[in-house]
């Protein structure tokens, strides 16, 4: 750890986030954890799946 984190930290210890600050942040993990559940139950659609190839290019036709 730099000692550039190492201030921040001690600057973040000082004037913790508001509540409001830090329920957005919970609800964003939370809302990404529920994403990557659902994707995992019921994998990816086929629908929001392009038609590239591995490298992820478009095929030319």
């Amino acid at each position: 750890m730099n000692l550039h984190w190492l201030l921040r930290a001690a600057q973040w210890a000082r004037n913790p986030p508001s509540e409001g600050r830090v329920k957005l942040v919970l609800g964003v993990i939370v809302l990404c954890l529920i994403l990557v559940g659902i994707e995992w139950l019921w994998g990816w659609p086929d629908w929001l799946t392009t038609n590239g190839d591995v490298r992820g290019r478009v095929p030319r036709f």
